[in-house]
Protein backbone atom coordinates (compact mmCIF):
# COMPACT_ATOMS: atom_id res chain seq x y z
CA UNK A 1 0.00 0.00 0.00
CA UNK A 2 1.14 3.48 -1.32
CA UNK A 3 2.65 5.60 2.35
CA UNK A 4 1.32 8.45 0.80
CA UNK A 5 -2.50 7.88 1.94
CA UNK A 6 -0.99 8.50 6.03
CA UNK A 7 -0.30 12.21 5.34
CA UNK A 8 -2.37 14.57 3.84
CA UNK A 9 -0.79 15.32 0.74
CA UNK A 10 0.18 13.14 -2.28
CA UNK A 11 -1.32 11.12 -4.85
CA UNK A 12 -3.79 8.33 -3.07
CA UNK A 13 -6.13 7.46 -5.76
CA UNK A 14 -4.10 3.98 -7.57
CA UNK A 15 -4.23 2.53 -3.78
CA UNK A 16 -6.97 -0.26 -3.64
CA UNK A 17 -9.86 0.21 -1.68
CA UNK A 18 -8.80 -3.08 0.50
CA UNK A 19 -5.54 -0.88 1.00
CA UNK A 20 -7.52 2.12 2.23
CA UNK A 21 -9.83 0.12 4.74
CA UNK A 22 -6.18 -1.17 6.26
CA UNK A 23 -5.39 2.36 6.90
CA UNK A 24 -8.89 3.64 8.35
CA UNK A 25 -8.62 0.38 10.69
CA UNK A 26 -4.86 1.80 11.81
CA UNK A 27 -6.16 4.99 12.01
CA UNK A 28 -9.10 4.02 14.44
CA UNK A 29 -6.73 1.57 16.38
CA UNK A 30 -4.72 4.32 17.20
CA UNK A 31 -8.10 6.28 18.77
CA UNK A 32 -9.39 3.03 20.34
CA UNK A 33 -9.59 4.40 23.68
CA UNK A 34 -11.22 7.45 22.90
CA UNK A 35 -14.10 5.12 20.95
CA UNK A 36 -14.06 2.86 23.68
CA UNK A 37 -15.56 5.25 26.23
CA UNK A 38 -17.72 7.44 23.95
CA UNK A 39 -19.51 4.13 22.79
CA UNK A 40 -19.44 2.91 26.52
CA UNK A 41 -20.65 6.28 27.83
CA UNK A 42 -23.78 6.35 24.93
CA UNK A 43 -24.84 2.75 25.61
CA UNK A 44 -25.28 3.79 29.50
CA UNK A 45 -27.08 6.51 28.82
CA UNK A 46 -29.59 5.34 25.69
CA UNK A 47 -29.93 2.28 26.61
CA UNK A 48 -32.58 0.96 29.21
CA UNK A 49 -30.67 -0.67 31.99
CA UNK A 50 -27.56 -1.06 31.55
CA UNK A 51 -26.52 2.06 34.03
CA UNK A 52 -28.26 0.69 37.04
CA UNK A 53 -24.91 -1.04 38.58
CA UNK A 54 -21.55 0.11 38.31
CA UNK A 55 -20.34 -3.04 38.15
CA UNK A 56 -22.67 -3.45 35.12
CA UNK A 57 -21.14 -0.69 33.77
CA UNK A 58 -17.72 -2.00 34.24
CA UNK A 59 -18.47 -4.58 32.29
CA UNK A 60 -20.14 -3.17 29.90
CA UNK A 61 -17.16 -0.98 29.14
CA UNK A 62 -14.87 -4.03 28.96
CA UNK A 63 -17.63 -5.56 26.10
CA UNK A 64 -17.59 -2.38 24.45
CA UNK A 65 -13.49 -2.70 24.82
CA UNK A 66 -13.35 -6.62 23.46
CA UNK A 67 -15.40 -6.25 20.60
CA UNK A 68 -13.96 -2.96 19.47
CA UNK A 69 -10.59 -4.39 19.41
CA UNK A 70 -12.15 -7.54 17.26
CA UNK A 71 -13.55 -5.45 14.75
CA UNK A 72 -10.57 -3.59 14.32
CA UNK A 73 -8.13 -6.35 13.78
CA UNK A 74 -10.87 -7.34 11.06
CA UNK A 75 -10.72 -4.77 9.47
CA UNK A 76 -7.00 -4.07 9.26
CA UNK A 77 -6.11 -7.68 8.85
CA UNK A 78 -8.78 -9.19 6.60
CA UNK A 79 -9.93 -11.62 8.67
CA UNK A 80 -12.89 -13.82 8.02
CA UNK A 81 -16.00 -13.73 10.46
CA UNK A 82 -15.73 -17.56 10.40
CA UNK A 83 -12.32 -17.81 12.14
CA UNK A 84 -13.19 -15.45 14.88
CA UNK A 85 -14.10 -16.16 18.29
CA UNK A 86 -16.44 -13.78 20.63
CA UNK A 87 -14.47 -12.02 23.25
CA UNK A 88 -14.75 -13.77 26.73
CA UNK A 89 -16.05 -10.00 28.22
CA UNK A 90 -19.20 -10.14 25.67
CA UNK A 91 -19.86 -13.16 26.29
CA UNK A 92 -20.00 -13.04 30.41
CA UNK A 93 -21.72 -9.24 29.97
CA UNK A 94 -24.31 -11.10 28.44
CA UNK A 95 -24.65 -13.89 30.81
CA UNK A 96 -24.76 -11.55 33.05
CA UNK A 97 -27.77 -9.26 31.83
CA UNK A 98 -29.43 -12.79 31.90
CA UNK A 99 -28.98 -13.21 35.45
CA UNK A 100 -29.78 -10.04 36.35
CA UNK A 101 -33.35 -10.29 34.38
CA UNK A 102 -32.34 -7.28 32.04
CA UNK A 103 -34.20 -8.00 28.74
CA UNK A 104 -32.39 -9.52 25.79
CA UNK A 105 -33.49 -6.35 23.74
CA UNK A 106 -31.72 -4.14 25.75
CA UNK A 107 -28.47 -6.29 24.72
CA UNK A 108 -29.93 -6.61 20.86
CA UNK A 109 -30.39 -2.93 20.94
CA UNK A 110 -27.08 -2.00 22.45
CA UNK A 111 -25.30 -3.78 19.98
CA UNK A 112 -26.90 -2.12 17.22
CA UNK A 113 -26.55 1.88 19.04
CA UNK A 114 -23.00 0.86 18.75
CA UNK A 115 -22.98 -0.22 15.27
CA UNK A 116 -24.18 3.35 14.65
CA UNK A 117 -21.81 4.75 17.46
CA UNK A 118 -18.78 2.70 15.57
CA UNK A 119 -19.44 3.83 11.95
CA UNK A 120 -19.63 7.83 13.18
CA UNK A 121 -15.96 7.33 13.54
CA UNK A 122 -15.62 5.29 9.97
CA UNK A 123 -17.11 7.97 8.31
CA UNK A 124 -15.29 10.71 10.09
CA UNK A 125 -11.60 8.99 8.95
CA UNK A 126 -12.85 7.91 5.65
CA UNK A 127 -13.23 11.91 5.18
CA UNK A 128 -9.44 12.20 6.07
CA UNK A 129 -8.16 10.11 3.55
CA UNK A 130 -6.17 11.34 0.97
CA UNK A 131 -7.98 10.24 -2.02
CA UNK A 132 -10.53 10.29 -5.02
CA UNK A 133 -14.22 10.81 -3.58
CA UNK A 134 -15.24 8.10 -5.71
CA UNK A 135 -12.74 5.63 -3.38
CA UNK A 136 -13.53 7.27 -0.23
CA UNK A 137 -17.41 6.06 -1.08
CA UNK A 138 -16.15 2.44 -2.01
CA UNK A 139 -14.14 2.28 1.12
CA UNK A 140 -17.12 3.25 3.44
CA UNK A 141 -19.36 0.75 1.61
CA UNK A 142 -16.96 -2.07 2.41
CA UNK A 143 -16.52 -0.93 5.97
CA UNK A 144 -20.08 -0.71 6.05
CA UNK A 145 -20.44 -4.14 4.83
CA UNK A 146 -17.80 -5.99 7.45
CA UNK A 147 -19.30 -4.16 10.33
CA UNK A 148 -22.33 -4.92 9.96
CA UNK A 149 -21.95 -8.85 9.11
CA UNK A 150 -19.87 -8.86 12.51
CA UNK A 151 -22.63 -7.31 13.85
CA UNK A 152 -25.00 -9.43 12.95
CA UNK A 153 -22.69 -12.32 14.08
CA UNK A 154 -21.42 -11.52 17.54
CA UNK A 155 -25.45 -10.26 18.35
CA UNK A 156 -26.66 -13.78 17.52
CA UNK A 157 -24.48 -15.58 19.37
CA UNK A 158 -24.69 -13.46 22.51
CA UNK A 159 -28.39 -13.69 22.72
CA UNK A 160 -28.19 -17.21 22.42
CA UNK A 161 -25.83 -17.44 25.05
CA UNK A 162 -28.19 -14.99 26.99
CA UNK A 163 -31.49 -17.16 26.10
CA UNK A 164 -29.24 -20.25 27.32
CA UNK A 165 -28.61 -18.59 30.47
CA UNK A 166 -31.61 -17.11 31.36
CA UNK A 167 -33.47 -20.47 30.96
CA UNK A 168 -30.68 -22.46 32.85
CA UNK A 169 -31.16 -19.25 35.71
CA UNK A 170 -34.77 -19.28 36.06
CA UNK A 171 -34.38 -23.51 36.55
CA UNK A 172 -31.93 -23.23 39.12
CA UNK A 173 -32.49 -24.36 41.91
CA UNK A 174 -32.45 -21.87 44.97
CA UNK A 175 -34.35 -19.33 42.18
CA UNK A 176 -38.10 -20.43 42.34
CA UNK A 177 -38.73 -16.78 44.17
CA UNK A 178 -36.84 -15.20 41.92
CA UNK A 179 -39.51 -13.93 39.73
CA UNK A 180 -41.91 -13.82 42.48
CA UNK A 181 -39.62 -11.20 44.43
CA UNK A 182 -38.86 -9.39 40.84
CA UNK A 183 -42.58 -8.75 39.84
CA UNK A 184 -43.26 -7.62 43.40
CA UNK A 185 -40.63 -4.98 43.66
CA UNK A 186 -41.07 -3.80 40.29
CA UNK A 187 -45.05 -3.76 40.40
CA UNK A 188 -46.99 -1.16 42.23
CA UNK A 189 -50.07 -3.37 42.82
CA UNK A 190 -51.01 -3.60 46.16
CA UNK A 191 -51.57 -7.51 45.83
CA UNK A 192 -49.19 -9.43 48.07
CA UNK A 193 -51.41 -12.60 49.27
CA UNK A 194 -50.21 -14.78 46.53
CA UNK A 195 -46.59 -13.83 47.65
CA UNK A 196 -47.17 -14.99 51.10
CA UNK A 197 -48.73 -17.95 50.40
CA UNK A 198 -45.75 -19.14 47.87
CA UNK A 199 -42.81 -18.22 49.70
CA UNK A 200 -43.84 -18.23 53.22
CA UNK A 201 -43.00 -14.63 53.96
CA UNK A 202 -45.53 -12.41 55.43
CA UNK A 203 -45.29 -9.15 54.18
CA UNK A 204 -46.80 -7.78 56.93
CA UNK A 205 -44.24 -6.97 59.49
CA UNK A 206 -41.12 -4.69 59.46
CA UNK A 207 -38.16 -5.74 56.93
CA UNK A 208 -34.78 -4.95 56.49
CA UNK A 209 -33.75 -4.66 53.03
CA UNK A 210 -30.17 -6.80 52.41
CA UNK A 211 -27.72 -6.62 49.16
CA UNK A 212 -25.12 -9.05 49.60
CA UNK A 213 -22.32 -9.84 46.89
CA UNK A 214 -18.70 -11.58 46.78
CA UNK A 215 -15.64 -9.50 45.52
CA UNK A 216 -13.95 -12.64 44.54
CA UNK A 217 -12.17 -12.04 41.05
CA UNK A 218 -13.65 -15.43 40.16
CA UNK A 219 -16.46 -16.84 42.59
CA UNK A 220 -16.09 -20.45 43.80
CA UNK A 221 -19.38 -22.27 42.52
CA UNK A 222 -20.16 -22.15 46.27
CA UNK A 223 -20.05 -18.48 46.60
CA UNK A 224 -23.50 -18.21 46.27
CA UNK A 225 -24.19 -20.70 49.07
CA UNK A 226 -21.94 -18.82 51.45
CA UNK A 227 -23.80 -15.73 50.37
CA UNK A 228 -27.01 -17.52 51.57
CA UNK A 229 -25.52 -18.77 54.71
CA UNK A 230 -24.15 -15.01 55.70
CA UNK A 231 -27.42 -13.67 55.38
CA UNK A 232 -29.25 -16.17 57.77
CA UNK A 233 -26.44 -15.62 60.35
CA UNK A 234 -27.31 -12.11 60.12
CA UNK A 235 -30.70 -12.60 60.40
CA UNK A 236 -30.15 -14.93 63.86
CA UNK A 237 -27.68 -12.15 64.99
CA UNK A 238 -29.89 -9.35 64.21
CA UNK A 239 -32.95 -11.06 65.97
CA UNK A 240 -34.93 -11.64 63.13
CA UNK A 241 -38.25 -13.40 64.12
CA UNK A 242 -38.13 -16.04 61.49
CA UNK A 243 -36.09 -17.25 58.18
CA UNK A 244 -34.82 -14.40 55.80
CA UNK A 245 -36.02 -14.65 52.58
CA UNK A 246 -33.45 -14.70 49.73
CA UNK A 247 -32.43 -14.94 45.79
CA UNK A 248 -29.96 -14.62 43.72
CA UNK A 249 -29.62 -12.09 41.26
CA UNK A 250 -26.69 -13.41 39.62
CA UNK A 251 -23.63 -15.52 40.37
CA UNK A 252 -22.01 -12.77 42.61
CA UNK A 253 -24.97 -11.14 44.32
CA UNK A 254 -28.25 -11.78 46.45
CA UNK A 255 -30.68 -10.47 47.20
CA UNK A 256 -32.73 -10.51 50.93
CA UNK A 257 -34.96 -9.48 53.03
CA UNK A 258 -34.86 -9.54 56.76
CA UNK A 259 -38.28 -10.58 58.98
CA UNK A 260 -38.56 -7.92 61.91
CA UNK A 261 -41.87 -7.98 63.00
CA UNK A 262 -43.06 -5.23 64.92
CA UNK A 263 -39.04 -4.47 65.47
CA UNK A 264 -38.91 -0.95 64.25
CA UNK A 265 -35.11 -0.08 65.34
CA UNK A 266 -32.61 -0.22 62.75
CA UNK A 267 -29.45 -2.50 62.53
CA UNK A 268 -26.56 -1.84 64.18
CA UNK A 269 -23.69 -1.27 61.35
CA UNK A 270 -20.85 -2.35 63.50
CA UNK A 271 -22.28 -5.86 64.50
CA UNK A 272 -22.81 -6.01 60.76
CA UNK A 273 -18.86 -5.36 60.37
CA UNK A 274 -18.32 -7.74 63.35
CA UNK A 275 -19.96 -10.73 61.90
CA UNK A 276 -18.13 -10.27 58.27
CA UNK A 277 -15.15 -9.66 60.28
CA UNK A 278 -14.42 -13.75 59.77
CA UNK A 279 -14.59 -13.28 56.00
CA UNK A 280 -12.88 -11.53 53.44
CA UNK A 281 -15.24 -11.75 50.08
CA UNK A 282 -18.61 -11.23 51.24
CA UNK A 283 -19.65 -7.59 51.37
CA UNK A 284 -23.19 -6.16 52.48
CA UNK A 285 -25.43 -3.18 52.26
CA UNK A 286 -28.73 -2.95 54.28
CA UNK A 287 -31.65 -0.40 54.62
CA UNK A 288 -33.50 1.00 57.49
CA UNK A 289 -36.52 -1.32 58.76
CA UNK A 290 -39.59 0.15 56.89
CA UNK A 291 -43.17 -1.55 57.00
CA UNK A 292 -45.76 -3.68 54.90
CA UNK A 293 -45.00 -4.13 51.07
CA UNK A 294 -43.88 -0.58 50.51
CA UNK A 295 -41.73 -1.39 53.08
CA UNK A 296 -40.38 -4.52 51.17
CA UNK A 297 -39.60 -3.15 48.54
CA UNK A 298 -38.14 0.64 50.15
CA UNK A 299 -36.02 -0.58 52.19
CA UNK A 300 -34.55 -2.89 48.65
CA UNK A 301 -33.79 0.72 47.19
CA UNK A 302 -32.04 2.13 50.13
CA UNK A 303 -30.09 -1.15 50.32
CA UNK A 304 -29.11 -0.41 46.36
CA UNK A 305 -28.40 3.11 47.20
CA UNK A 306 -26.14 2.17 49.82
CA UNK A 307 -24.51 -0.23 47.24
CA UNK A 308 -24.07 2.07 45.06
CA UNK A 309 -21.78 4.39 47.69
CA UNK A 310 -19.74 1.40 48.24
CA UNK A 311 -19.35 0.19 44.47
CA UNK A 312 -18.40 3.79 43.31
CA UNK A 313 -15.98 3.84 46.52
CA UNK A 314 -13.54 1.97 44.52
CA UNK A 315 -12.51 -0.57 47.66
CA UNK A 316 -12.29 2.48 50.28
CA UNK A 317 -15.18 1.47 52.08
CA UNK A 318 -15.96 -0.97 55.05
CA UNK A 319 -17.52 -4.30 54.13
CA UNK A 320 -21.23 -3.55 55.75
CA UNK A 321 -22.12 -0.14 55.10
CA UNK A 322 -25.83 0.88 55.97
CA UNK A 323 -28.33 3.11 54.67
CA UNK A 324 -28.88 4.97 57.88
CA UNK A 325 -25.25 5.54 58.41
CA UNK A 326 -24.53 9.09 58.23
CA UNK A 327 -24.53 10.85 55.37
CA UNK A 328 -24.55 7.19 52.84
CA UNK A 329 -28.30 8.98 52.00
CA UNK A 330 -26.97 11.92 50.55
CA UNK A 331 -24.46 10.71 49.01
CA UNK A 332 -26.10 7.95 46.73
CA UNK A 333 -27.72 10.69 45.14
CA UNK A 334 -24.28 12.34 44.59
CA UNK A 335 -22.76 9.39 43.84
CA UNK A 336 -25.21 9.33 40.71
CA UNK A 337 -23.35 12.15 38.46
CA UNK A 338 -19.81 11.53 39.59
CA UNK A 339 -18.23 14.06 37.21
CA UNK A 340 -20.64 16.98 38.56
CA UNK A 341 -19.95 15.82 42.37
CA UNK A 342 -15.52 16.04 41.71
CA UNK A 343 -16.46 19.51 40.35
CA UNK A 344 -18.56 20.86 42.94
CA UNK A 345 -16.40 19.35 45.89
CA UNK A 346 -13.19 20.57 44.31
CA UNK A 347 -15.18 23.89 43.96
CA UNK A 348 -16.11 24.12 47.99
CA UNK A 349 -12.96 22.51 49.42
CA UNK A 350 -10.34 24.71 47.19
CA UNK A 351 -6.81 23.36 47.20
CA UNK A 352 -8.21 20.96 50.69
CA UNK A 353 -9.79 18.33 47.85
CA UNK A 354 -6.29 17.89 46.11
CA UNK A 355 -5.58 14.19 46.59
CA UNK A 356 -2.60 14.34 49.07
CA UNK A 357 -1.63 11.69 52.15
CA UNK A 358 -1.70 15.31 54.24
CA UNK A 359 -4.49 16.59 52.91
CA UNK A 360 -6.69 13.46 53.64
CA UNK A 361 -5.22 13.89 57.27
CA UNK A 362 -6.46 17.30 57.28
CA UNK A 363 -10.08 16.56 55.72
CA UNK A 364 -10.35 13.21 58.46
CA UNK A 365 -9.84 15.98 60.98
CA UNK A 366 -11.83 18.60 60.00
CA UNK A 367 -14.53 16.28 58.91
CA UNK A 368 -14.57 14.80 62.19
CA UNK A 369 -14.75 18.35 64.03
CA UNK A 370 -17.98 19.02 62.03
CA UNK A 371 -19.56 15.75 63.32
CA UNK A 372 -18.78 16.66 66.69
CA UNK A 373 -20.69 19.62 66.65
CA UNK A 374 -16.95 21.73 66.45
CA UNK A 375 -15.79 20.05 69.79
CA UNK A 376 -11.74 20.50 69.64
CA UNK A 377 -11.60 17.55 72.59
CA UNK A 378 -14.05 15.36 71.55
CA UNK A 379 -12.13 15.37 68.02
CA UNK A 380 -8.74 14.76 69.97
CA UNK A 381 -10.40 11.99 71.57
CA UNK A 382 -11.99 10.27 68.70
CA UNK A 383 -9.06 10.86 66.08
CA UNK A 384 -6.35 10.24 69.39
CA UNK A 385 -4.79 13.30 69.33
CA UNK A 386 -3.82 16.42 71.49
CA UNK A 387 -6.38 19.51 71.35
CA UNK A 388 -3.68 21.49 69.75
CA UNK A 389 -2.53 19.58 66.88
CA UNK A 390 -6.54 19.06 66.28
CA UNK A 391 -6.81 22.72 66.36
CA UNK A 392 -3.61 23.17 63.85
CA UNK A 393 -4.71 20.87 61.73
CA UNK A 394 -8.42 22.22 61.13
CA UNK A 395 -6.60 25.61 60.91
CA UNK A 396 -4.49 24.43 58.31
CA UNK A 397 -7.26 22.83 56.66
CA UNK A 398 -9.14 26.21 56.22
CA UNK A 399 -6.26 27.95 54.83
CA UNK A 400 -5.74 25.96 52.06
CA UNK A 401 -9.80 26.23 51.10
CA UNK A 402 -8.90 29.99 51.36
CA UNK A 403 -12.74 30.77 52.90
CA UNK A 404 -13.67 30.59 56.46
CA UNK A 405 -16.29 27.76 57.83
CA UNK A 406 -18.94 30.15 58.59
CA UNK A 407 -19.57 31.34 55.10
CA UNK A 408 -20.99 27.75 53.73
CA UNK A 409 -20.60 25.00 56.73
CA UNK A 410 -22.86 22.93 54.98
CA UNK A 411 -21.32 22.86 51.93
CA UNK A 412 -18.45 21.85 53.40
CA UNK A 413 -19.86 19.20 55.95
CA UNK A 414 -21.60 17.58 52.26
CA UNK A 415 -18.35 17.75 50.25
CA UNK A 416 -16.35 16.39 53.29
CA UNK A 417 -19.03 13.46 53.44
CA UNK A 418 -19.03 12.77 49.55
CA UNK A 419 -14.32 12.97 50.05
CA UNK A 420 -15.11 10.42 53.05
CA UNK A 421 -17.34 8.18 50.67
CA UNK A 422 -16.24 8.02 47.49
CA UNK A 423 -12.17 9.35 47.88
CA UNK A 424 -10.17 9.83 45.12
CA UNK A 425 -13.24 9.80 42.56
CA UNK A 426 -14.27 13.23 43.99
CA UNK A 427 -10.53 14.84 44.29
CA UNK A 428 -8.26 16.82 42.55
CA UNK A 429 -5.65 14.67 41.05
CA UNK A 430 -2.99 16.51 39.84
Amino acid sequence: MSQDIQGTTGNATGATVSGLVTEVARRLRLRQAEITDGMSEVLARDVAGLDDDPQLVEMLYASVEGNVSTIFHVLGNDIPLEHLQPTTAAVEYALRLAQRGIPGNSLRRAYHVGQDNLMESCFAEVQALDCAPELKVEVLNRLSQIVAKYIDWITQYVLQAYDDERERWIAASGNVHSALIHTLISDNSEGSESFTAETGYALDQFHVGVIVWTIESEPRPEALMRLEELVRVLATRTTSISRPIFTAVDRTTGWAWLPRGRDSSPIAADAVRKLLAKTDSGRITFGMPVFGLAGFRRSHEQAEAARFVALASAGAMPPALGYGDQGVAIVSVLARDMESTRAWVIGVLGALADDTANNGRLRETLHTFLRTGGSYAQSAELLNLHRNSVKYRIEKALDLRGRPLAEDRLDVELALQACHFLGKAVLHNH
